[in-house]
């Protein structure tokens, strides 16, 4: 387990997630709308971005509007945010950064989930996070 500091919260726990491998996980209540922090990695172009992830079934990286960030090479907690149909984040990208907010009060102890949206898994992963309205895959 990891534990990463925030001026926004206590501590976020990287530990085994009930939806895939690991997750990420709130060490303190979060309220709704807060920034909770930033993925965190190689800023690249986005044509690298995509070689890296070809193939893979797990991929860290978050493309923005002209580059990417690769979380592959961290140890740092967003890197292991999972996917639900039903997130407790939202993701504000700019130019340069991909920032995590609540979508509402978050409990301490539950699992940071964020939908991923366009992935380059385009459908054909089955989804896991076991929401009452999941779509099925990712």
């Amino acid at each position: 387990m990891w534990v990463y500091s925030s001026p926004v919260y206590d501590a976020l726990r990287v530990e085994r997630s009930g939806i895939t491998g690991r997750g990420l996980f709130a060490g303190t209540a979060i309220a709704a709308r807060a920034k909770i922090g930033e993925f965190e990695g190689e800023l690249i172009p986005i044509a690298e971005a995509r070689r890296r992830a070809a193939g893979k079934r797990i991929v860290a990286i978050v493309e923005l509007e002209k580059r990417a960030i690769d979380a592959s090479v961290t140890r740092r907690g967003f890197r292991y945010i999972n996917h639900s149909c039903e997130p407790n984040t939202f993701t504000r990208l700019t130019q340069e950064r991909a920032e995590f907010y609540a979508l509402r009060r978050i409990r301490a102890g539950e699992e940071l989930t964020v939908d991923y949206g366009e992935s380059h898994h385009e459908g054909r992963l089955r989804c896991r996070c076991g929401a009452k309205r999941c779509r099925g895959w990712i």
